[in-house]
């Protein structure tokens, strides 16, 4: 039976106080998809460090469940109650240094039950547990779910764009008609494929998050150096120091020339988009530059970045 036609762009579901209802924003999703003819059996479910637009989220059939940054007292979810603009704006002038916090089992347990009885099953992808505890969360979730649905959690070993490349690839793959097996299969395959590498302006807002020693962040700020970074089997190691951004470029520049050749890029930044627009140009060499995406680093992982973050996440070609 074809799907009645109840939605139309420019309606937007609301709760009450007029926030936009997470939940019924699949719904919306799944609509959308039904009056184009479209059916799709899996269902992709990610966190917000995946730092995928909502509107390329929307358009892929993603659910992005958030996670939670904290100023102070007021807790705010990623993507949904603070934008990244706003989040750097409280960064710079707030008397507290965010923290944050990843979603709970039964925030995933929550989204999961949502599309249990609608879909053949369920491919939920998350930063690497190597450095959140968003992964396990989901786990927990799974298994008290797992006799009512199938759902595969995957540790994707990556964060920001990283985890955004494999997830936009085992959607993509939904959006084609595959089945859980291969969407499963596709997402594995992707994470084998994926390389991450970029610049950090300062270490202090790592510092100030625990995810570098003090005194090493000190001494990079009086030395005037910045780090390099890349991810190790899900951790994230410096790959080296330099004194501008510019030599940064040139690092990755060097990085992705070295992984070539290459099937997708994105790059991500905070608060450096000129920085981003002259890296996009300089990578266009090794792919078409429309095929390059930039997005801004969101809340979850701005807190310990900051502004001053340039990185570039690809996925290398099948022959690579």
């Amino acid at each position: 039976m074809a799907r009645l036609p109840v939605w139309r762009e420019g309606i937007r579901f609301t709760e009450p106080g007029g926030q936009v209802c997470p939940g019924l924003a699949g719904l919306r999703r799944d609509i959308a998809a039904g009056l184009s003819g479209e059916t799709m059996k899996v269902q992709v479910i990610t966190d917000s460090t995946s730092d995928i637009p909502q509107e390329l989220a929307d358009k892929l059939g993603i659910r992005v469940v958030p996670i939670y940054v904290r100023f102070g007292e007021k807790t705010y979810r990623d993507g949904v109650d603070i934008s990244s603009n706003d989040f750097y704006s409280m960064l710079a002038s707030s008397p507290f240094h965010p923290a944050t916090s990843q979603p709970n089992p039964e925030d995933f347990a929550s989204v999961y039950k949502e599309y249990c009885d609608t879909k053949d099953g369920i491919v939920s992808i998350h930063i690497s547990s190597r450095i959140s505890g968003t992964y396990n969360s989901a786990m927990m979730a799974q298994k008290t779910l797992k006799s009512r649905c199938p759902i595969e959690v995957i540790d994707s070993k990556f964060n920001s764009a990283g985890l955004g490349l494999v997830v936009m690839g085992a959607a993509r793959l939904v959006q084609s008609g595959a089945g859980l097996s291969e969407v499963i299969n596709e997402a594995n395959r992707a994470v084998n494929q994926v390389r991450m590498f970029g610049i950090f302006e300062t270490m202090k807002y790592l510092a100030r998050s625990g995810r570098v020693n003090k005194t090493i962040a000190t001494a990079s700020g009086i030395l005037n150096v910045m780090p390099l970074l890349t991810f190790h089997d899900g951790e994230i190691v410096r790959a080296g120091l330099v004194r501008t951004i510019t030599k940064g470029i040139d690092r990755i520049y060097d990085f992705v020339k070295n992984n070539t050749p290459i099937s997708e890029l994105t790059i991500v930044h905070s608060k450096v988009a000129d920085q981003a627009g002259q890296l996009k140009q300089c990578l266009s060499e090794f792919i078409q530059e429309e095929k390059i995406s930039i997005t801004e680093l969101g809340a979850g992982l701005g807190v310990h970045g900051g502004p001053g973050v340039l990185l570039a996440a690809i996925r290398r070609s099948e022959n690579n």
